[in-house]
Parts: C-alpha cells; sequence; structure tokens
C-alpha cells in the first residue's frame, strides 16, 4: 500500500484526485504495474489509477486475465473499476479509504456481490485508511 500511496501522492502534485494503484505479482511479490490517476491529464474520465494499472500489468503478462496478481489502491474501487476488476479476474484487492459516496465494492452497487458478477476477488477495505483518506480530504480541502 506504500507504494500505492506513493502513486497517489504523485497524482495529486499533477492536479488529479490523489489515488494511486499498484498491482502485485502474487507469486514473486514484484510490482508489474503502478499508476495514479490520469484523468485531467488524458482528458479520459476511464484514466482511473486501477484501469491503468489493469492495462499496463496486462500488457506486460501479454494476457488479458491477472488471475495471479493483486490489486493495491488507495480509494475503494468505482463500480467502473470494481467490473474492470473483475473482468481482468484479478485474485485479491486491497483498498485505503472507503467512499460511501462513489464506491462500488463495499458502498453504492458492490459489484463483486452482483448475481451478473463473472469473478468476484477476495477485497480488503481499510488498509491504509488513515494515510490515504488524508491524501484525499487535503486535496479537496485545497479545491474549496
Amino acid at each position: 500500500m506504500t507504494e500505492a500511496l506513493g502513486e497517489a501522492k504523485a497524482a495529486g502534485q499533477r492536479g488529479e484526485i490523489p489515488v494511486g494503484a499498484v498491482i502485485v505479482d502474487s507469486g514473486t511479490g514484484e510490482i508489474i504495474a503502478r499508476a495514479g490517476n490520469a484523468t485531467e491529464a488524458d482528458q479520459d474520465p476511464t484514466a482511473h489509477a486501477e484501469l491503468l494499472a489493469i492495462r499496463t500489468a496486462c500488457a506486460q503478462k501479454n494476457t488479458p486475465r491477472l488471475t495471479d496478481c493483486d490489486l493495491y489502491v488507495t480509494l475503494e474501487p468505482c463500480p467502473m473499476c470494481a467490473t474492470a476488476i473483475s473482468f481482468a479476474r484479478l485474485r485479491r484487492v486491497y483498498f485505503g479509504a472507503y467512499d460511501p459516496k462513489g464506491g462500488g465494492v463495499d458502498h453504492g452497487p458492490k459489484i463483486f456481490d452482483q448475481p451478473t458478477c463473472h469473478h468476484k476477488p477476495e477485497a480488503y477495505g481499510g488498509i491504509g485508511e488513515q494515510a490515504a483518506a488524508s491524501l484525499l480530504k487535503d486535496f479537496f480541502k485545497d479545491k474549496r
């Protein structure tokens, strides 16, 4: 999670909402992808940290499935990202801050609990929650 927090801080410094993600090969413990939000820089509403990391990991492993990988992300994934996580068949998801307004794992539509969900990864929230939440609160406080 420390690496994901570093990606989130870097994203915030670029003017992006400070969310960071890393994907780890569960067999070796090696980080195979990392990303921070890039929606403003890319002018792309889908350029969330999770999606960017998934794209990079899939390209590196030359496969659309990441069954032997775990995702660490600083904020509860939104419904779009949760669906992509399911489609990528990630093994586990560890997230920092909960997102009661926009989350899609423990809040909102709870994508992984839907009968139409293709794959339900193990999901663990609250990992490094305080640090992740502080980054977000400080970012939005400065914007207001």
